[in-house]
């Protein structure tokens, strides 16, 4: 077997042509991510279109009537059993959410390595709560599109992911996780930017996913890049390659964002039955 550096090289130098190329290899389970993308953006295609490549997906069907059917989108519980109904329900950006859900849950079960599959696992967990306590923050302050923060809190991980997806093909990085993580920090940027940039998302779900945006220091939070912080902040889940201790505790201070701990915990409390739902809409 090559040793690490061999293969890192080989591994930058694939990235590289690609990210200069501007056409990324996607993973084959981002493909029906894709797909719903290309009906949602075709003016030739309908909503039934788009419903049909989600009834081929059981696994997505599951997922979409779940999430109609979630107390958030269903408050005066009409019980929804169609996919088309669902999709209706919950619109084409919770849709594409989902879409991406099933590819992160399609690349934990296929990877060979347990110890990867195990810490894709841990990195999909963390995505669905932030993208669940977005869309919950979202839903009750009323200052973003509760669906736009849903699908941006699903992307914070999204170059973490790629990358993940991509390793199997070089063994020996998945066989030291400490130095492949360094190797995240240094592609996850440039990969972000380039995978969202091939799914062609809003320059507000651009914005919301860029580092150098700092939180703005408004509370209640209002801009969309401020919701995925906060939401960032509330979450238990760590990221297994950037981990930290739960921001809502004393000992971390340092991730506090200069929030007041009451009102951030008063928020917390009146959005967690919100969140909890949606997360077993998106994770089940």
């Amino acid at each position: 077997m090559q040793d690490f550096g061999v293969q890192t090289r080989a591994f930058a130098a694939q990235i590289e042509t690609e990210l200069d190329a501007g056409h990324l290899n996607f993973p084959t389970s981002m493909d029906i991510s894709l797909r719903i993308k290309q009906l949602a953006d075709d003016p030739d295609s309908s909503i039934d279109d788009i419903v049909t490549v989600v009834r081929a997906e059981p696994v997505l069907s599951a997922k979409v009537i779940r999430m109609a059917n979630a107390m958030l989108l269903n408050p005066y519980g009409a019980h929804i059993t169609s996919v088309n109904n669902a999709v209706r329900r919950i619109g084409l950006a919770a849709l594409r959410c989902l879409a991406f859900a099933v590819a992160a849950e399609q690349l934990i079960q296929d990877h060979r390595s347990p110890h990867l599959r195990k810490i894709a696992a841990q990195l999909w967990r963390h995505s669905a709560d932030i993208a669940s306590w977005a869309y919950a923050f979202a839903h009750y302050l009323r200052t973003v599109n509760p669906d736009t923060a849903m699908l941006a809190g699903m992307m914070v991980d999204i170059g973490q992911f790629f990358l993940l997806a991509r390793v199997a093909d070089y063994p020996a990085l998945e066989g030291d996780f400490a130095r492949f993580t360094e190797f995240v920090s240094v592609w996850n940027t440039p990969i972000s930017r380039s995978v969202l940039e091939a799914f062609e998302l809003p320059d507000d779900i651009v914005d919301a996913l860029d580092n150098d945006n700092p939180y703005s220091g408004a509370w209640p939070p209002e801009a969309l890049h401020d919701i995925v912080q906060i939401a960032n902040l509330a979450t238990a889940e760590n990221n297994p390659f950037t981990p930290r201790k739960n921001a809502s505790s004393p000992e971390a201070e340092d991730d506090s964002l200069g929030i007041d701990k009451a009102q951030f915990d008063h928020l917390l409390e009146e959005t967690r039955a919100g969140k909890d739902a949606m997360l077993h809409a998106v994770h089940g």
